[in-house]
């Protein structure tokens, strides 16, 4: 049956960064884990938002770490100099829980704080 890895968070951008990261999205399309990607109906006011949910198999998680590592490294599109930025807790069947910071152009993977666990019951 396999190991999953339950996969929950969120991407923060503007807009231009918004349609780069739908591009990396659609250039790692697989027809079945992408389906995890949603964004909210209708933009409201000036942040855009993007989240990820899905239980995936361990054998997908390069897959879904390419596009965010791909996805931290969009530049800056405007003098304020935000990159994309974002929060995900990875929850292995068998390693536990992870955090995932997207920041400063990179993917920080981390220990998941103690706090958190709760989502692992």
């Amino acid at each position: 049956m396999g190991t999953y890895v339950s996969i929950r968070g969120w991407l923060e951008c503007d807009e231009p960064q918004l349609a780069a990261i739908q591009e990396i999205i659609a250039a790692h399309d697989d027809s079945h884990y992408t389906n995890g990607w949603g964004s909210p109906r209708r933009h409201v006011n000036w942040i855009h938002y993007i989240f990820y949910g899905a239980d995936i198999r361990e054998s997908a998680l390069d897959w879904f770490t390419d596009q965010i590592q791909a996805i931290a490294k969009i530049p800056a599109s405007d003098a304020d100099g935000d990159l994309v930025r974002g929060l995900f807790l990875a929850s292995h069947e068998v390693e536990g829980m992870t955090e995932w910071q997207v920041r400063d152009g990179q993917l920080f993977i981390t220990p998941a704080q103690i706090r958190h666990r709760y989502l692992d019951d």
